[in-house]
């Protein structure tokens, strides 16, 4: 089964107004582009362009025909802004706070809901230009080089450096207060004179300071791995992994869900208690996730229930595979027999008992996986 979709981009706040259109070769609308999903959930669902159910969801087609739902959402992502300090759930604790909020009464497209679907939401991303992020907690030394050297310019930082040796500066940050506003206009003040020994952190808080000035979250970072990826690299963010992206445009796969628990550097609901019952602290020493060369594709296999392949030539698919396709470039998929034609910036729901074969100069598959 080979069906076309299509979908437009979403126009968050943080997204670029050109690095989008420039990719996949539209002219650009004017608004900031963020992400063009391709997927069926619900919030932001692909329409099928083609055949008996054109102009349909292609949830709704799919229901029709009598088949499952997919896996899995693909996304490309364009920031121009940081996005906000963020955690997701596993599987259990989204099924029991979806259930929660529905016992609570809180409407599914409530502002304040933390737990759109049942489902959880593990991430990965891959660099399309430089990427900038932050994931997941750094060794605590590491943090504490930064946060003396700042302390050393302004004392009012010297309560953060004592609470990363207590082991509960998440938390305490969080909560906010007046000394955690004097330690954040504290940083945001002495940045610049850390930075020649400590260059990364001193941009970070200087970024995040122009967009989210005063917000606790600047100095959440600092707790946190910054990350540059040269395109082609990748992420993996499982359930707990604190995170926020930065700047650039990636192709991000993630599973079916909408559900982000919120820390901060946004002006959206954050719930600081629920973040932390899910938030995982354990320092993530390397957050880089290695590809596999393929025959015409590199892929991305995390410890998820799916993977992602960058197709660049010709590029054979084993039989048994269901995933979503992004034609970054214009791509033909020989498939059952026939072959298909996808024009730049289209996509494809695809759901093969057989080998399928897929052409392009540059393609985005995203494949659902039995096991991690």
């Amino acid at each position: 089964m080979f069906v076309p979709i299509a979908n437009e981009p979403r126009a968050y706040a943080w997204g670029s107004r050109t690095l989008l259109a420039d990719y996949l070769g539209r002219d650009a609308s004017g608004d900031p582009e963020a992400e063009l999903w391709l997927g069926a959930h619900p919030g932001c669902p692909s329409t099928v362009v083609a055949g008996e159910h054109a102009g349909r969801g292609l949830g709704e087609a799919l229901d029709a025909w009598r088949l499952p739902q997919p896996a899995l959402l693909l996304k490309a992502l364009a920031a121009a802004e940081p996005l906000s300090l963020q955690a997701h759930p596993d599987a259990s604790e989204a099924q029991e706070g979806f259930a929660r909020e529905d016992r609570l009464g809180i409407a599914r497209d409530a502002p304040e809901r933390n737990y759109r679907d049942p489902h959880p939401k593990p991430e990965l991303i891959v660099a399309v230009t430089p990427f900038e992020a932050l994931s997941g907690f750094r060794p605590a030394g590491e943090a504490l080089r930064v946060l003396d050297a700042l302390a050393a310019a302004d004392a009012r930082l010297a309560p953060v450096a004592a609470r990363v040796r207590a082991g509960d500066a998440l938390a305490w940050l969080l909560s906010g207060g007046d000394e955690v506003a004097a330690a954040v206009a504290a940083a945001e003040a002495a940045a610049p004179a850390i930075a020649a020994a400590h260059p990364v952190e001193a941009d970070t808080v200087d970024r995040l300071a122009r967009t989210h000035p005063g917000d606790p979250g600047i100095l959440v970072a600092l707790l946190l791995n910054r990350v540059s990826l040269a395109p082609g690299e990748a992420l993996y963010l499982p359930a707990g992994n604190l995170h926020a992206y930065l700047e650039g445009l990636a192709i991000e796969l993630m599973g079916p869900s909408d559900n982000v628990l919120r820390g901060g550097l946004t002006p959206k609901h954050v719930d600081v208690p629920e973040l932390l019952r899910v938030v995982d602290t354990t320092p993530l020493v390397e957050p880089r996730l290695a590809s596999t060369p393929l025959e015409g594709a590199v892929a991305y296999r995390p410890a998820a229930p799916f993977e992602l392949r960058r197709i660049a030539g010709v590029h054979r698919v084993e039989g048994g595979a269901r995933g979503l396709l992004l034609a970054a470039r214009p791509t033909r998929v020989a498939i059952d027999g026939a072959e298909h034609e996808l024009p730049q910036a289209a996509g494809a729901w695809i759901d093969a008992a057989e080998p399928f074969e897929v052409r392009s100069d540059e393609a985005w598959l995203a494949l659902e996986r039995d096991t991690p």
